[in-house]
């Protein structure tokens, strides 16, 4: 029998379906509806749309987050409803609790094994979406960093600037009045970050993983510093070059195509904003150590960081194959042990997490109002990629599974000049 077809005597293929997974459940999370139209499960029940059989075999080959983002983002599955509620049914805390016991999952799997048979799901492994990465070689290697960084930063500088304020500052802002619009939320972020720093007209200042610009510029606009910002990044070299260039800033922004590794130099104050989530846990000492040496004795650096705890330091599956490869979270308490083995002297860690909660909201809307445009950029596979990575990192951030923080620290030597009580 061809898949999608059914005799007078089988089931439909949504009550078939729901019978595989309801032995191991207490309750059916989400109501499903099968490629033959059959639907099964709690009518109130958030909507899961199997479109296609091919969606069930990449199940069986990647169960769980993986198998079924790749059904999400390859059309083959969907989620009709309210994207974050359907998530939430499906992965989210409240998620229905496992039956325990070898019987249910025997008889799951032998129910399993008749669907597969019958709606002819046996075979090799569907080939991965086209928007999955495609990374190789040893993990954290130069030219694998520079992969794993294309593969999400030179998407498009047009893409990225239909869901960023007009700074390109990618990551989080912050809410120091929470009816800001985003781009005032940058600017307050970004003359936050240079605050702390203390920078002033003549400072020398490096950004390590400049991104688009936003700090780089921002810090020789607003506080006369002599900045120079490194990415690996040739689409953002390329941006942030053409930006300095616009806005006659030759004399004080210099961007370098450079791996922070590579950095010669010492200067007044370092800052690098959520790169160092993606140094990798064996290069982090390397890292911080980096960050010390660069700074003079008494100058300051921030760093701005996600922080995550869990099995998925990397995100998840979802996270580590389509969005950010080879990137390594941890908790905030850990990256403040891997500075003060570097040499740095811990001064301030400002939690930021509900702050992302508005910044991620906001990327949202403007990546909704901007969906066509963005689908003509990157194609509607990529669109539902973003979609479930937005919604799905509003959720993370909103629940506490995910932090932000920004971490002060200065280099011993000399005096830090940082006042005993702080504004911020």
């Amino acid at each position: 029998m061809s898949a999608g077809t059914s005799t007078p005597t089988s089931k439909p293929v949504a009550e078939r379906l729901l019978g595989v997974v309801e032995p191991l459940l207490d309750r059916t999370p989400v109501r499903l509806r099968a490629w033959d139209g059959s639907e099964a499960g709690p009518a109130d029940a958030p909507l899961v749309e199997l479109r296609d059989p091919q969606a069930l075999r990449r199940l069986l080959w990647h169960p769980g987050e993986l198998g079924a983002a790749q059904a999400y983002v390859a059309g083959e599955a969907d989620l009709p409803g309210d994207l974050e509620s359907t998530l939430g049914a499906l992965l989210g805390s409240d998620r229905p609790a496992l039956v325990p016991g070898v019987v249910p999952r025997l008889r799951a799997l032998a129910r399993l094994a008749r669907l597969a048979r019958t709606a002819d799901l046996i075979g090799r492994p569907p080939a991965a979406p086209a928007t999955q990465a495609r990374v190789r070689g040893r993990l954290h290697s130069r030219a694998r960093d520079r992969a794993s960084i294309s593969h999400h930063y030179d998407l498009s500088n047009d893409f990225y600037g239909l869901i960023l304020d007009e700074s390109m500052a990618y990551s989080c802002a912050y809410y120091a009045e929470p009816t800001m619009t985003v781009a005032q939320a940058q600017h307050a972020k970004l003359s936050l970050v240079c605050a702390k720093l203390g920078l002033e007209p003549g400072d020398t200042f490096l950004d390590v993983g400049c991104g688009w610009g936003s700090l780089s510029l921002h810090a020789a606009r607003h506080f006369g510093a002599r900045v120079v910002g490194v990415t690996i990044s040739a689409e953002q070299q390329r941006f942030v070059q053409a930006r300095i260039d616009r806005e006659g800033l030759q004399d004080r922004v210099e961007v370098r195509l450079c791996d922070y590794r590579d950095v010669g130099g010492t200067f007044d104050a370092v800052a690098s904003l959520e790169m160092g989530e993606h140094v990798g846990e064996q290069n982090y000492a390397t890292y911080a150590a980096a960050l010390h040496d660069r700074v003079r004795p008494g100058g300051r650096v921030l760093v701005q960081q996600m922080s995550r705890t869990g099995r998925h330091p990397g995100g998840g599956p979802f996270i580590e194959s389509f969005i950010a490869p080879d990137m390594h979270m941890r908790p905030v308490g850990e990256t403040v042990a891997y500075l003060e083995r570097a040499g740095l002297e811990v001064r301030d860690v400002h939690a930021l997490r509900e702050h992302y909660v508005l910044t991620v909201a906001a990327w949202l809307e403007r990546f909704e109002a901007n969906a066509e445009a963005l689908a003509e950029l990157a194609g509607e596979e990529m669109l539902r990629v973003w979609r479930l990575y937005l919604v799905g990192g509003a959720a993370a951030f909103r629940e506490g599974r995910m932090g932000a923080d920004q971490i002060l620290a200065v280099r011993p030597g000399a005096d830090h000049g940082l006042p005993l009580a702080r504004a911020w």
